[in-house]
């Protein structure tokens, strides 16, 4: 399986996040396809089958990405949101 590209994965968590709270405060028909949309896309990314364990995944694959970095001395850069 290839991995995402950090920024790619953060993207897609953000997007999530963004659709999870506009459906919670506010369902629609829209906010739910959104979510459906968003979720699927994340569970293709980490090749899971379940947000739960897509949300992990994407956990650890950023916690790995960070030790990398950390291991090979390269400084930590933020995302521009």
């Amino acid at each position: 399986m290839l991995l995402p590209a950090e920024k790619e994965l953060r993207a897609v968590l953000a997007r999530f996040a963004e659709a999870r709270f506009r459906h919670d405060l506010q369902p629609t028909g829209y906010s739910s396809r959104e979510l459906e949309d968003t979720s699927r896309t994340l569970c293709g990314m980490t090749g899971t089958q379940s947000v739960k364990q897509a949300l992990a995944a994407a956990d650890a694959l950023l916690e790995r990405l960070r030790a990398d970095r950390c291991a090979t001395g390269r400084p930590d850069q933020s995302l521009a949101a």
